[in-house]
């Protein structure tokens, strides 16, 4: 584990050592999922920490073994978001305990392009920062996610998820650390990290796209690779469509003053 570690760290910009630096305390270690982990312990500008054991994020959890499943019960975890489209989440159902509230919120993912629609994005360099860069999905994606968040009983938690885990599950991370008052550096520290996290399944996609693309190897990674600069674009996609992620909160999310100061009370210390 920790030659794993050194290996990752090694591997990634100095500002996402910090978060890869806690990982034997921040993954949850399953057998059926991957970049399963708890986005608690971030520190806050005005010094308070996003609480341990109420939020997770993850890639797919369609194949959890009964012990996995039993990870989740005794992390209390009861809650669970799911932002993969209709046709994803039927491929690879999630395995969770019994009683689990679980909710689908697939806005936006059953529009992602076709295989043939997404070589061409890959080969004109477009596909991640149109992706992030477009608002219109975000909405719909994540206002029952905030709604949840909000309504959650003291002694459970939530996990949200998509097929991989990093770009539907970073943005949901993104908005949450950013309503919370999570620094912009840690919270671009806490997105990039799925680039270790998943490098062993992102390693297997990369090639099995340069045998279909018979693009090289370096422009497939440096398409998908997670950077900050595709938050960025995010916020930036948020603040022209909206004059403020502020606004974008209140009107398409249903999150404003009071809820923020709610939010801040439930998961910070």
């Amino acid at each position: 584990m920790k030659k794993l570690l050194f290996s990752m760290v090694c591997c990634m910009p100095l500002f996402a050592m910090a978060q890869l630096a806690d990982s034997a305390t921040r993954l949850v270690h399953v057998k059926g999922a991957v970049n399963f982990r708890d986005i608690g312990g971030y520190k806050t500008a005005d010094g308070k920490t996003v609480k341990w054991n109420k939020l997770y994020r993850s890639a797919d959890i369609g194949h959890l073994t009964d012990s996995d499943v039993d990870t989740l019960t005794n992390r209390h975890i009861k809650q669970v978001v799911d932002f993969r489209g209709v046709k994803e989440s039927q491929q690879s159902p999630d395995r969770l305990p019994k009683g689990t509230a679980y909710m689908l919120m697939p806005a936006g993912s059953d529009s992602l392009p076709d295989a043939k629609q997404m070589m061409a994005l890959i080969k004109a360099g477009s596909f991640l920062p149109e992706f992030y860069g477009n608002p219109q999905y975000l909405g719909a994606r994540y206002k029952g996610f905030f709604s949840m968040l909000l309504t959650m009983p003291n002694d459970e938690a939530l996990l949200y998820h998509c097929t991989g885990g990093r770009d539907r599950t970073g943005m949901a991370t993104a908005l949450l650390l950013y309503v919370l008052g999570v620094p912009m550096k840690t919270i671009e520290a806490d997105f990039t990290a799925s680039n270790a996290y998943l490098e062993s399944m992102n390693q297997s996609m990369y090639q099995g796209m340069v045998q279909a693309t018979g693009t090289d190897l370096e422009t497939i990674k440096k398409s998908f690779e997670l950077r900050p600069e595709l938050l960025h674009a995010m916020f930036a996609g948020i603040e022209k469509k909206y004059g403020s992620v502020s606004n974008f909160m209140q009107t398409e999310l249903n999150v404003g003053p009071k809820q923020i100061a709610e939010l801040k009370a439930m998961y910070l210390n």
